[in-house]
């Protein structure tokens, strides 16, 4: 996947996290916390590894 791709995964699979873990505190289902939890760190993982495809593609495009 290219950068772009990573950081809109990574956005909407956070964005999708928070609205699980609210979802589960409002209706005191820790699972359903839990899994948004899970899911927003995925996100924040996949916009970071798209940080990180675009910091490589900046110092390779620099050389």
């Amino acid at each position: 996947m290219g950068e772009m791709t990573d950081k809109i995964k990574g956005h909407t699979n956070e964005a999708i996290g928070k609205a699980k873990r609210a979802a589960g505190e409002a209706l005191d289902r820790p699972d359903i916390k839990a899994e948004g939890d899970a899911q927003e760190a995925k996100g924040d993982l996949q916009k970071a590894k798209g940080a990180a495809k675009g910091a490589v593609k900046d110092v390779v495009d620099k050389a």
